[in-house]
């Protein structure tokens, strides 16, 4: 577990330095290929967007982030992320794979303004959904 928490440290590492350096003007089409997947650009994961780039929905102040994505101990989703336009993480949860679905809520402080909502799987690596 450890290299995968290493490579999801990583990537949100690399998803916040693309906003820094970009005035937050970066799009979840342009983040790197072949390391963040998003709908759009899901390169060698063709044909599998649908069950796990991340589903985001908002009501009020809570955020609810949905991966549609079976659970089970070989193939699962490991974690999902909110993130706001300057990389600041504003929650994450994460799941085992004998949870029934991937999905979480998070209640918003006045003020936060979530940009991105990721989704990692443990074979499919690591997905991005722009807010």
């Amino acid at each position: 577990m450890t290299d995968r928490r290493d490579f999801l440290k990583a990537s949100m590492v690399a998803v916040a330095g693309l906003a820094v350096s970009r005035a937050s003007q970066v799009r979840a089409e342009e983040l790197p290929a072949g390391i963040i997947y998003t709908s759009a650009s899901p390169g060698r994961w063709a044909g599998k967007e649908k069950i796990h780039a991340p589903l985001v929905s908002r009501e009020g102040n809570k955020i609810t982030i949905t991966t549609n994505h079976p659970m089970s101990a070989p193939h699962y989703i490991v974690r999902h992320t909110l993130v706001a336009a300057g990389g600041e993480v504003l929650g994450d949860k994460t799941f085992m794979p004998t949870d029934e679905k991937a999905v979480s809520v998070f209640e918003l402080a006045e003020g936060q303004q979530p940009r991105y909502a990721t989704s990692f799987c443990n074979q499919h690596d690591f997905w991005v959904t722009e807010i």
